[in-house]
């Protein structure tokens, strides 16, 4: 059995990542400092699972502490890292905490990578790189634009760092992910999107919306090149995004030499802010109140993948639609809420 680091291992993405790793019988040591995740998801993902992850608290961007707590888990086979703030108009307004987390947190792992003699590593990207693309869908092959927020830059800057990385030191080998957009919860309801305080992203505010904690959701912008005038994404079920995860591993597993394989990881479909509201409403008694508002800065207009890469390489195909998103991010937020009588 492998031992394999999740960083962020208890956020949305990775607490997934780690259902689907303990299910495949990967011994799994989640570090996590609890910034923007609740120390229960372990509690949740030992249910599912039937299966005890180790959980260390720690910051990773702390390379001296990470060195010496993990001296005693050797060897370690793997990382998957998730850590890292990942919020578009929250970087506009701090951009510094964002440059210092995303990047520092990514060289603290290599350095990690390479005292340890760590050869694979699962990176965790964003479509955002891309920035406002002029031809879609987009490719592995698309050219960078220039990021619209300090968020995508970070992940542009990340994803050159290991490259300069494997360049000289040509001992790892990287399955990079740039994901599109994440939703949907875990069909058991006990893990899914938990932001804390106001959410940033889409859909945990529309369920919030629906169950009533929100009042309304504002629509940033219905003038966009768009069929319908709001912005378009293309919206990935984060189980589906999870599974990706463990195939890339395995990918680069059998690799015979470094390199960074890089990998669109979306549906294809890219889907209009008021059709994912639609999709929400066929859960609902009512629809959701929402508010047309002006643009917000750092959003893109529309994106979506080209997923060709991933379906024949990782052999990976999403099996979850726009409605299945809706109802299974609706299931975990009316779980939670009901659990926590607020």
């Amino acid at each position: 059995m492998q031992n394999i680091i999740v960083t962020g291992g208890l956020g949305f993405i990775g607490s997934h990542t780690v259902v689907e790793l303990l299910n495949n019988n990967y011994n799994v040591i989640i570090l996590d400092n609890l910034s923007n995740s609740e120390i229960f998801i372990l509690d949740r993902i030992i249910k599912i699972t039937n299966k005890k992850p180790i959980f260390i608290e720690i910051d990773v961007k702390n390379y001296i502490k990470l060195f010496e707590i993990l001296v005693k888990y050797k060897p370690i086979d793997g990382v998957f890292h998730f850590a890292a703030f990942k919020s578009v108009n929250e970087s506009v307004a701090n951009p510094l905490m964002y440059y210092d987390n995303n990047i520092n947190s990514l060289i603290s792992i290599i350095r990690l990578m390479e005292n340890f003699k760590i050869e694979k590593l699962v990176y965790s990207s964003s479509c955002t790189v891309y920035g406002q693309p002029n031809i879609l869908p987009v490719t592995e092959n698309s050219p960078f634009i220039k990021a619209w927020s300090p968020y995508g830059h970070t992940k542009q800057i990340c994803e050159e760092i290991i490259n300069s990385y494997i360049n000289s030191n040509p001992i790892i080998k990287v399955a990079t992910l740039r994901y599109f957009n994440p939703v949907g919860a875990h069909e058991s309801g006990l893990i899914g999107e938990l932001p804390k305080g106001i959410p940033n992203n889409l859909m945990p505010y529309l369920t919030q919306t629906a169950l009533g904690i929100r009042e309304f959701v504002n629509v940033y912008g219905n003038d966009y090149n768009t069929k319908d005038g709001t912005p378009i994404r293309d919206y990935i079920h984060i189980v589906d995004l999870a599974i990706s995860h463990l195939k890339a591993y395995e990918y680069i597993s059998n690799l015979d030499k470094s390199s960074n394989e890089i990998f669109n990881i979306g549906t294809g479909k890219g889907y209009s802010v008021l059709e994912v509201i639609n999709s929400l409403n066929k859960w609902l008694d009512k629809p959701i109140k929402f508010k047309i508002v002006a643009r917000r800065p750092g959003d893109v207009e529309k994106i979506w993948a080209d997923p060709t890469k991933a379906n024949k390489i990782l052999n990976w195909f999403p099996k979850y639609d726009l409605d299945d998103m809706t109802k299974t991010a609706l299931n975990w937020e009316k779980n939670f809420r009901k659990e926590r009588n607020f």
